[in-house]
């Protein structure tokens, strides 16, 4: 089934129209571009001349659609026209579609018309002129000139603008795009930084509440109660101290609140003290020098969050804090004992492995955790391996 043309542009049929008319309109009184005795003139008459100009009219409504079609059917309507009187119209409307075929037409035919005009400017120059050995004989190829390589000329160069400017938009909007992409990025990376800060600072006094909270009402004994309830009062004031700052640091849009400071690797003391108080039976083991602050809040974060696993999800017995530092990392170790017990003291969601595991992949580092089976029974292993390089010291945990 043959597939049917487009349609014309509005605008061609605008300019097909104006073609038509303006060349009635000189067809009417009688201008010509050649006289009926001229030696050229084979098809006589006045009517002769309207066939080439309604064929050169119906062309210009395949400028865009069509333009190498209507190239060439528009040449073989000139050529007709060359034999007749003329119509200065029809050349006119030539000349358009010169224009057209290098604007419209495809990148080959683009490159080849101005060539091809070129050349027979060129050649409509010298050959008259050698023939003839009259100056007239250039005027030749000035027509030729005016006709064919001007306009493919005008159209190389608009189209060559309006390929840089297309290629300069599309340039603009994979920019916006890239642009776009970062900025998700960023805001994505941000708000995983601040759940990790706030379940890592939040989490372990929640935990010890809700523990404590269950063994107070589980057991009547005044002074157990009363003992719970401190460690309730001191882990809810120092939970909603951390709360009440990170959301003052959210709200804050003239970035005049400043984080606290980063707890670092001195601060593992008061935090398993702080265990302790909780109930946990914890030793602490470490060996390092200097590190880079992001491995230092890595490393802290990461004992922290292991202390509060411990404590909601532990079996009776000693937990083992150990950190050491080897062959450019640092190797942090936390144990627990695991076993059969009715169930978590505390709810857990299971954030805190993939916080933990996000942190020490942002500097590079390993992280597991699972349990495992040694001579004293079995446990939970939490062993994370931080590299101490330069390029810690420029990440962000």
């Amino acid at each position: 089934m043959a597939r049917a043309l487009p349609r014309p542009h509005p605008d061609d049929v605008r300019i097909a129209l104006a073609g038509l008319l303006g060349g009635l309109l000189i067809w009417g009184v009688g201008l010509g571009t050649r006289k009926s005795n001229d030696p050229i003139v084979l098809w006589e008459g006045r009517w002769a001349i309207l066939l080439p100009l309604a064929v050169m009219a119906g062309c210009e409504l395949l400028r865009r659609t069509r333009p190498r079609v209507g190239l060439l059917i528009g040449i073989a309507a000139l050529t007709a026209d060359g034999v007749t009187q003329g119509n200065l119209v029809t050349v006119v409307m030539f000349t358009d579609l010169i224009y057209a075929a290098v604007v419209y037409g495809p990148p080959a035919t683009a490159r080849r018309i101005p060539w091809i005009t070129g050349l027979m400017t060129v050649a409509g120059t010298v050959v008259p002129f050698a023939v003839w050995q009259v100056p007239e004989a250039l005027l030749v190829g000035v027509v030729i000139g005016l006709a064919a390589f001007t306009p493919a000329a005008t159209g190389w160069i608009v189209r060559n603008h309006r390929d840089a400017a297309e290629a300069a938009r599309l340039h603009a909007e994979q920019t916006a795009l890239l642009a776009e992409m970062d900025r998700v990025q960023a805001v994505t990376a941000e708000r995983a930084r601040m759940a990790r800060e706030l379940h890592d600072m939040v989490a372990n006094h929640l935990s010890a509440i809700a523990i404590h909270s269950t063994a107070a009402l589980s057991l009547d004994d005044p002074k157990t109660s009363k003992d719970a309830l401190a460690v309730i009062r001191e882990n809810s004031v120092e939970g909603l101290a951390e709360m009440r700052r990170l959301i003052g640091i959210l709200r804050d849009s003239s970035g005049d609140l400043e984080p606290a400071a980063a707890p670092t690797l001195d601060g593992l003391g008061a935090l398993v003290e702080g265990a302790r108080t909780n109930g946990l039976d914890v030793g602490l083991d470490t060996e390092h020098g200097k590190l880079p602050a992001p491995v230092e809040l890595a490393a802290y974060r990461i004992v922290q969050e292991s202390l509060t696993n411990a404590l909601k999800h532990a079996s009776p017995g000693r937990v083992s804090v150990t950190l050491d530092q080897r062959d450019g990392v640092l190797d942090v170790e936390v144990t627990s004992p695991y076993g059969d017990h009715d169930g978590p003291r505390a709810p857990g969601s299971g954030a805190g492995l993939v916080g933990m595991r996000e942190r020490a992949a942002l500097l590079g580092g390993s992280f597991e955790a699972a349990p495992e089976s040694t001579a004293e029974g079995k446990i939970w292993a939490v062993r994370a391996t931080l590299p101490v390089t330069d390029q810690a010291q420029g990440d962000h945990a």
